[in-house]
């Protein structure tokens, strides 16, 4: 029996529309001459990443609205803008793929607009206006009404725009956007006005795709499925808005290891069951468990009917895996990581998401499934994403090809230094020179956060952990990161419970422990060591490596080049160097430790330190060499 919920899965359906009103793109071209990836000229900007954005949740009938629109850029209090030229949308206002290539201030907004026209047989729909993600504080306006504020710079989010719509017609959507960057506590990760090392050019306003689709008033919202592979049942949470005699159903299907969106599995139905109070227990027989070895998908259909009719349906997927800590048989009986009730020692690089072109944005599918696809190839089994979020495409490959993925949480604070202190009120720099406890269990000191800011860090971590918790490939959260901007822990980690108690809890990457999580994580650069150890947690090395390697005419046009690690000479220098850390990995595994993150997985902007250069055009490295020596050091934990 074929499986509809995985024949369009993923896919650009054949509904899909993309707005052409207002798009010119004969005028646009990158703004620099900095180094580009190899997809930058393969953009079609009429409708550039053309693919269904929600992978997860597909529907049918879908408006792209992705292209050319007007932008300008004006004083922060402004209520109106002239247009100063065209905007690639989704590419930040600061990337070469914009085409505009210009940073704000919190003291600027930008200004979005466009027009499109709502497909005559979506009549007596509602209108649902979608934005995967952006950076920060989003007004929304449709044909000159209000349609509705958004603040943070990682998650989705939507406003039902039907109110707001002439009849017939072109629709005007004017969008504007406020971003203060690092001279605020908003949550924005390595990005700094002042770029320099670890700190990266800012992302400003609509950095993910932008689209329409039409929905039933009575019409489902979201999922996310809760394993028990004990029970041999997945449990679907289902959001909906569904009247009295409207039933809520949802179906399993089977599908198939090596998924993708290329080559859709198909398969029988296996199970089907009503949803109650917006819960559904499905029993699955002969249940096949997702891993990096085995990554398997079974498809999802959820429906609402009423008098036996389909009134709102919706294809995805999901896998079923359990992540959890186990005890090992040694004699010392050390924590360790368990994927589906069996030890695994997990091994990934810190992968930042940057691109030379794109910044925060890819610029492809292809691309961004580029950097997953040579992670495994590598030989690594997991990704730390560090203290950014991906659109949700990115975390359908990782399900798809198999890799377990470390979620941070986007700081709101760092270690000031002088340069980056010239654009930064002085309260905001004040406020966030702590202290680091690193090298020992205690010690350290919360930032200075103010409470306004606290409250909105727990409501956009809150937001990016339910916009994820669906992709079973996440198996770690990682609410701080070296004590930037680090405050309350305990409280965060309870929260971060609270929203999801299937997933392991990294508190804090590095430093100024609270031990209310699972994890303990020690950084230390070059070598990987062992600092300290508490044997009540799980133990890893967080951060270890950054061997620097420069690869002329594919580096960033930044003075400043270097590694923790200096700068190598050639590929066998870093090679050789790696190896002696994964023999120093070895020994730690034999200790008790449970995993590992080298950095990085590319070079970004002034740090060489990558694996693969920054336009991802070189692979540093010798790819069979690494990956034997990535596995051997996996397999160690459990020889």
């Amino acid at each position: 029996m074929q499986n509809d919920s995985l024949k369009h899965f993923a896919i650009v359906c054949a509904a899909f529309l993309c707005g052409t009103a207002s798009l010119h793109g004969g005028n646009w071209a990158p703004a620099g001459d900095d180094i580009r990836t190899p997809w930058a000229e393969k953009i079609d900007p009429s409708c550039p990443l053309p693919e269904y954005p929600r992978p997860q949740m597909v529907r049918g009938e879908w408006m792209n609205l992705n292209g050319l629109w007007d932008y300008g850029i004006t004083e922060a209090g402004a209520t109106g803008f002239k247009a100063e030229g065209e905007i690639l949308v989704p590419f930040a206002v600061e990337s070469s793929l914009s085409g505009v290539g210009r940073k704000i201030t919190k003291e600027n907004a930008l200004w979005y607009e466009r027009t499109f026209t709502v497909p005559k047989k979506w009549a007596g729909e509602r209108i649902i206006l979608h934005f995967g993600a952006v950076d920060w504080k989003t007004e929304v306006f449709v044909n000159g009404y209000a349609a509705g504020i958004h603040t943070g710079g990682f998650d989705p989010f939507s406003f039902d725009i039907t109110p707001y719509l002439k009849k017939s017609g072109q629709q005007t959507l004017r969008v504007k956007v406020q971003d203060a960057s690092d001279n605020s506590f908003q949550p924005r990760g390595k990005q700094c006005l002042i770029n320099s090392g670890i700190w990266y050019t800012p992302v400003s306003g609509i950095w993910q795709t932008v689209w329409i689709e039409p929905v039933p008033l009575s019409h489902i919202d979201g999922y996310y499925t809760e394993n028990d592979i004990d029970n041999g049942s997945v449990t679907v949470f289902v959001d909906a808005a569904v009247a009295e005699k409207d039933v809520l159903t949802v179906s399993l299907f089977e599908g198939g290891e090596g998924y993708s969106a290329e080559n859709p599995a198909s398969g029988a139905a296996i199970a089907k069951a009503e949803a109650k109070d917006g819960k559904a227990v499905i029993s699955v027989p002969d249940m096949k468990l997702w891993s990096p070895d085995s990554p398997y998908l079974y498809g999802l259909k959820i429906e609402i009917t009423r008098d036996g009719k389909v009134i709102d349906s919706i294809d995805g997927y999901t896998a079923i895996r359990e992540i959890s800590v186990c005890e090992d048989k040694g004699l010392h009986s050390y924590k360790r990581m368990a994927l589906n009730g069996e030890p695994l020692f997990q091994f990934g690089p810190l992968d930042q998401g940057w691109w030379p072109d794109g910044l925060y944005t890819a610029p492809s599918d292809e691309a961004l499934k580029f950097d997953i696809v040579k992670t495994k190839e590598l030989g690594f089994n997991m990704i730390r994403k560090h203290i950014k979020v991906e659109p949700a495409r990115w975390y359908y490959w990782c399900d798809v090809l198999g890799i377990m993925v470390w979620q941070d949480m986007p700081c709101c604070g760092d270690y000031v230094i002088d340069i980056q202190g010239e654009a930064r009120d002085p309260e905001i720099v004040e406020a966030q020179t702590n202290i680091w406890s690193f090298g020992s269990l205690l010690g350290g000191t919360d930032c200075d956060v103010p409470q306004a800011w606290k409250d909105n860090f727990r409501k956009e971590w809150e937001a990016i952990m339910k916009s994820l918790r669906g992709f079973q490939c996440i198996v770690v959260w990682v609410p701080f990161n070296e004590a930037w901007g680090q405050f309350d822990t305990p409280e965060i980690v309870s929260l971060t419970r609270s929203i999801d108690s299937t997933r392991l809890i990294n508190e804090a990457s590095g430093g100024n422990f609270s031990l209310s999580g699972d994890i303990i994580d020690i950084h230390n650069y070059p070598a990987p060591t062992q600092k300290f150890f508490e044997r009540k947690f799980i133990n890893v090395v967080g951060e270890y490596g950054g061997i620097g390697y420069v690869i002329p005419g594919h580096t960033w046009n930044i003075s400043e080049k270097w590694g923790y690690e200096g700068v190598k000479s050639s590929s066998e220098e870093l090679m050789s160097q790696y190896e002696v850390y994964l023999e120093e990995l070895k020994t730690l595994i034999k200790v008790g430790y449970a995993a590992a993150v080298y950095t990085q997985t590319t070079d970004v902007e002034g740090e060489v330190n990558g694996l693969i250069t920054y336009d991802r055009a070189v692979i540093k490295v010798d790819t069979d060499r690494i990956a034997k020596g990535n596995r051997a050091v996996i397999t160690s934990m459990n020889e």
